[in-house]
């Protein structure tokens, strides 16, 4: 790598990946993993990382701008990432209860998963915080391509596929194939 590469490498990658790291405040993070791209951790509850996970991927879009976001908002909210995961740039997770990702799972860019409504969706209780929420469980090998939403409560079964810009509101069963909005099956693997 010559000395220009090295310079923009500095500036552009290794100093954001640090500056997130100094940003993040969640202090019950459990495992280390391997960062290609800035990570900001957040909220009271706690994150799990197993072996060999990969946030970011250096040929990809957003790779200069933006960063992977996992909220474990509240004391008893759980984040786990098994072991083999690779998540690519833009990725978010905003917990509640709990998301569970299993072994081998491969992310595409952009994707969000959200285990609750955000806001209550009475009006006039809008704006007090505790919205529903529901576990979302990703199954061992699951491929999500680009720009997917998982919402609240779904499961979705090993090995399956997620198509690019699907937003998945009910629970995909094992070996098939899924897009659209919403998510339906098109096909079995």
């Amino acid at each position: 790598m010559g000395l220009f590469s090295r310079i923009k490498q500095l500036c552009f990658v290794t100093f954001r990946i640090k500056k997130y790291e100094f940003l993040s405040d969640c202090k019950r993070v459990f495992g280390k993993p391997n960062l290609f791209y800035p990570l900001l951790l957040k909220g009271n509850g706690k994150i799990h990382f197993g072996n060999n996970v990969q946030i970011g991927v250096v040929s990809s879009p957003y790779f200069f701008s933006g960063y992977t976001y996992l909220e474990a908002r509240n004391e008893n909210s759980e984040i786990n990432i098994g072991n083999n995961v690779a998540i690519n740039n833009a990725f978010s997770i905003v917990c509640f209860s709990k998301v569970t990702i299993k072994d081998n799972v491969l992310i595409g860019g952009n994707c969000t998963i959200i285990d609750n409504d955000g806001h209550d969706l009475n009006i006039d209780k809008r704006n007090e915080g505790n919205p529903d929420s529901f576990p979302v469980y990703i199954g061992e090998n699951v491929f999500i391509g680009s720009n997917v939403s998982i919402l609240k409560g779904v499961e979705i079964g090993d090995n399956s596929v997620i198509g690019n810009g699907s937003v998945v509101t009910k629970n995909i069963p094992k070996n098939v194939v899924a897009a659209g909005n919403p998510a339906k099956v098109i096909r079995n693997l």
